[in-house]
């Protein structure tokens, strides 16, 4: 394990949290109370970067605004490619914009029925109504995720926590899995783009991806005009802070930080508890924070 290099770069040591989630998709506090905790874990700049869904960004901004903190509008579109899904975050975006928009609303198509494609699947391992059990934890029915059921799973007491539901469920080759068809990575990057905004490959260390693969990936998003990747994230160990500071280097990546907050009691790092970036990384932000 190597020793972490802080930033001297004074944009790089400010307390950055560019990737979390409010009940507009699959957290569980509202886009208020996120921006509160957020906060109140000492964080400078914030984006709200929701699951294909905009629609609180109102509230976060606002609430942001009230608090001191310099807010970034952000989303998080979902992506399938070679058959794998992949989130790619959009920050400093016009949430407004009439392409991005309609990508949102073609990209959160289809989800009720494959929530209940995978209630089925459940039922057939004696785990019966989790479509409904999983309703009680969505804020948007219009996006009802796999997050929901784990929520459900843990309620009555299938697993321990989230963590555990999905080792053993809701992934692939395991019950509770159904596979979704969501945007390309063209359209993805060409909304985000098309808004003004900066596209970021969201938790790369989490993606089930072969070298070569991931060799593709990272060529075909740098050649869409993809911008970054999270360098420092909830979703990586430190070992992978190390291992893709070398990937954003060598690709000539910019770098983001965030934590991919969900819950209070789901997770761990918290908002703002993230270490900075490496010394040779360009933040993301570098741009346009203050």
């Amino acid at each position: 394990m190597s020793i972490q290099v802080i930033n001297t770069d004074p944009f790089a040591n400010l307390n950055v949290d560019l990737h979390c989630h409010s009940t507009v998709s699959d957290g569980v506090l509202s886009p208020a109370e996120v921006a509160q905790r957020a906060h109140a874990q000492g964080v400078d700049v914030w984006a709200l970067t929701d699951h294909d869904e905009v629609g609180g960004i109102i509230a976060a901004r606002e609430a942001a605004t009230d608090l001191g903190m310099q807010f970034v509008t952000g989303l998080e579109i979902s992506v399938t490619w070679a058959n794998k899904t992949i989130h790619i975050v959009g920050l400093n975006i016009d949430e407004n914009n009439p392409d991005l928009l309609a990508g949102l609303i073609k990209t959160r198509s289809g989800r009720q029925r494959r929530a209940e494609d995978m209630s089925a699947d459940l039922a057939k391992v004696g785990i019966p109504n989790s479509y409904a059990g999983a309703l009680k934890y969505v804020g948007n029915p219009d996006l009802i995720s796999r997050s929901h059921f784990a929520r459900y799973l843990v309620e009555i007491g299938v697993c321990e926590d989230v963590s555990a539901v999905f080792k053993s469920y809701l992934i692939e080759g395991k019950p509770g899995y159904v596979p979704h068809r969501w945007a390309n990575l063209t359209e993805a990057v060409n909304w985000i783009k098309g808004a003004g905004g900066v596209a970021v490959v969201a938790h790369p260390g989490r993606y089930d991806l072969s070298p070569l693969a991931f060799d593709a990936f990272f060529n075909e998003f740098k050649a869409l005009g993809g911008g970054a990747i999270e360098v420092v994230t909830g979703s990586h160990t430190v070992d992978q802070y190390d291992e893709y500071t070398k990937i954003a280097s060598r690709y000539g990546f910019m770098a983001s930080r965030g934590s991919d907050f969900h819950a209070p009691d789901e997770h761990s790092p918290d908002l703002g508890q993230l270490p900075n970036l490496s010394k040779e990384l360009i933040p993301v932000w570098r741009t346009w924070a203050k």
